[in-house]
């Protein structure tokens, strides 16, 4: 396993160590001792998930305000556009955002600590997204970043004739301003 640091530090990429041969590949997704070691995380995952969206759509930004959940997130099919926000007040990276290619392709695993907001943009036919997380969903912490917030400024890789296809909860996010966030 390979850890590949991002502009911001705690936003890691991990790309795992991928066997494979005429017959097709292999590869640990998730080993505790093995990431552990590599990142210097100790994280104890309590839920998987996995969603399927077609092009074009765009997904979050979400976070929980209680019970924040870490992340470790792939794409097992397609390729999306995968963003990171800080929206720690104390942190030196505040209102900043990273911003990962995930495919089926390149196996890259992205790591999204607790105290960011988290989505993506599909940008294959269709994606399956998975992703491991830290904390129970619980739909009342649940709030949303808005995608489009012109202070966080995100570059989503939207061609201008094109609209998004966000869900109606999506569309209700707040600016950074307005969002309640992490001190």
């Amino acid at each position: 396993m390979k850890v590949v640091p991002t502009p911001i530090p705690d936003v890691l990429i991990v790309e795992p160590k991928v066997l494979g041969d005429s017959r097709g590949f292999f590869f640990e997704s998730f080993n505790l001792k093995t990431f552990s070691h590599a990142t210097g995380l100790d994280v104890n995952f309590v839920q998987d998930n996995h969603s399927r969206s077609v092009k074009g759509v765009l997904r979050g930004l979400h976070y929980q305000i209680r019970q924040p959940q870490g992340k470790l997130v792939r794409v097992v099919r397609g390729a999306v556009f995968d963003v990171s926000v800080d929206i720690r007040k104390s942190s030196p990276s505040f209102g900043r955002w990273v911003g990962v290619e995930l495919t089926e392709d390149n196996y890259r695993q992205v790591w999204v600590p607790p105290g960011f907001a988290h989505g993506f943009y599909v940008l294959s036919d269709s994606a399956d997204f998975l992703y491991k997380t830290t904390d129970y969903y619980v739909p009342d912490f649940e709030r949303i970043l808005a995608w489009n917030d012109p202070e966080v400024a995100i570059a989503w890789p939207i061609d201008h004739d094109e609209q998004p296809v966000i869900s109606a909860k999506d569309k209700q996010g707040a600016g950074l301003a307005n969002a309640e966030l992490f001190a």
